[in-house]
């Protein structure tokens, strides 16, 4: 991972010049996932929490799922990392050290176990991505069938899967000391906190008789599932990021985590066992995590997904290069004001005019350069959080969200291009857990409509309801047709016309 330029400059731990490293820190956290938005995220509010109260037993046992690239590299900076905060007026730097610990979940399920049941845990938290979750998107129930479910429902102690760890981690607690603990999801899923309940409830009552009946009634008593709405953008790391603090800092970090300024978080305020002061770091505790949650996935989430495939289809490497175009803000406007926008109701306290100009102000950030590649991947498990609910609420209002089947048109287009069309290369960076079944239903499919109703009508993409809508599975295979043959641009200016003559 080691970087030429910058092999001669000393090592992050060897001059660490932050503030001063936090004295007998103690764990009071295991998060799962130790990727780059934990770690710009919550451990940027948790510092900020340690900072404020003085309270030395929130420190944080990151555990990675399966590379181990990251958990080696900050062993090796003494648990240390650069958080680069990037914009167009320039960087700025800190290091949050609040990591006490980290390591793989692959090489030690064990020891995630044994973590998440030790007396000392008081939340244990995840930010995994939707597809973590092991979970149906058909029916948000637990994937039972799935041969890692299985697997971890055989196998006690060694569980691979994050909902397969909680439980196995809560039973042991369970037996060994019973003390309280909150289950804290901070991923991008509809109400996380029930969600990630539900999950963890299937999963235990999946258990021999004995054991599902100790372990939810442990549930039930002494676990909490709040639910949080979170917002950074947070690019993956490169060299040119390593280089920045190379140069800015005078020393090597082999895993900076870049960031945009911009940084929310939204929670309830239900932790069985206490929780940081977050709020000293800027988070929001409120009874309306359900309203920013929906602004978020859909004005938010929903936008920025269809600026990355159309972004993606025009050789746009960033979202800035994408919504630079004019087609494309046009596009994004008009889905977020006029097909995402009613079907939101804002917190208290949000301008939803102010919050457009703010998410544009994000997505032109030059400087942070996310890619399309990235924000595009994972759409067969994010678009059904974001394009259903509001989809359907316009067809059942008599009125075709044109630039709602654009996105999806956008996202088959880019992971199931029917033979003889080239997406382009960033287009074939995103990563998705439907690709093989995508490309399958391209293969047989002789036409941009068969597709989509393959796709949206037989493997229910986007979920059962949108599957009977044949209005806008048409909707979705007119435009997809109109980007294999004249372009995304062209496309985008068609669902303009076709909205506005409504």
């Amino acid at each position: 991972m080691a970087s030429e330029f910058d092999s001669a400059l000393p090592q992050l731990s060897a001059k660490y010049d932050g503030a001063p490293r936090l004295a007998g820190l103690r764990p009071g956290i295991v998060h799962l996932g130790l990727g780059n938005f934990h770690r710009a995220h919550q451990a940027v509010y948790t510092r900020a929490a340690l900072d404020s109260t003085g309270a030395s037993d929130w420190g944080i046992i990151g555990v990675g799922s399966r590379s181990a690239s990251v958990p080696d590299a900050m062993k090796a900076q003494d648990l240390l990392y650069t958080v680069v905060e990037i914009s167009p007026e320039g960087e700025s730097f800190s290091i949050p050290g609040v990591h006490t610990d980290a390591f793989t979940a692959a090489a030690e399920p064990e020891r995630v176990v044994a973590s998440i049941a030790d007396a000392t845990t008081r939340i244990v938290s995840l930010t995994v991505t939707e597809n973590g979750y092991y979970y149906s998107p058909s029916t948000g129930h637990l994937a039972v069938d799935d041969p890692a479910i299985q697997r971890d429902l055989a196998d006690a102690a060694r569980p691979a899967t994050p909902i397969g760890q909680i439980v196995r981690g809560l039973q042991s607690r369970a037996r060994s000391h019973g003390e309280p603990i909150t289950v804290l999801s901070c991923d991008n899923l509809a109400d996380n906190g029930h969600h990630t309940e539900r999950l963890v409830k299937e999963f235990a009552g999946l258990l021999p008789e004995a054991e599902a009946t100790e372990t939810l009634a442990f549930l039930e008593r002494h676990v909490t599932f709040p639910s949080t709405m979170v917002d950074r953008i947070v690019p993956a790391t490169t060299d040119h990021y390593r280089r920045l603090v190379a140069e800015g800092r005078g020393y090597r970090d082999e895993v900076p985590v870049p960031a945009e300024p911009f940084t929310m978080w939204v929670l309830e305020d239900r932790f069985a066992a206490g929780r940081p002061a977050w709020e000293a770091g800027g988070a929001i505790f409120s009874d309306e995590v359900a309203r920013y949650e929906e602004l978020k996935v859909r004005l938010l989430n929903g936008t920025h997904s269809l600026i990355a495939y159309l972004g993606a289809l025009t050789g746009a490497a960033t979202i800035p290069e994408a919504v630079s175009k004019p087609e494309i803000e046009a596009a994004a406007r008009a889905v977020l004001r006029n097909e995402y926008r009613p079907s939101v109701t804002a917190p208290s306290g949000i301008d939803l005019d102010e919050y457009e100009e703010q998410l544009f102000t994000r997505w032109r950030n030059t400087a942070l350069g996310h890619r399309t590649s990235q924000v595009g991947s994972d759409g067969s498990v994010k678009l059904r959080q974001r394009v259903p609910a509001p989809a359907l609420a316009l067809l059942d209002a008599g009125r075709t969200p044109h630039f709602l089947a654009l996105t999806v048109a956008g996202y088959l287009a880019c992971l199931a291009p029917l033979p003889g069309f080239d997406p382009g290369q960033h287009a074939a960076a995103m990563v998705d857990p439907a690709r093989g079944a995508l490309a399958q239903a391209a293969e047989q499919s002789s036409s941009s409509i068969e597709l989509a109703r393959r796709v949206l009508g037989e493997q229910h993409l986007l979920g059962e309801e949108l599957a009977a809508r044949e209005e806008f599975i048409e909707r979705t295979g007119e435009l997809l047709d109109t980007i294999r043959r004249h372009g995304a641009l062209a496309a985008a200016a068609e669902a303009g016309a076709a909205s506005a003559n409504h």
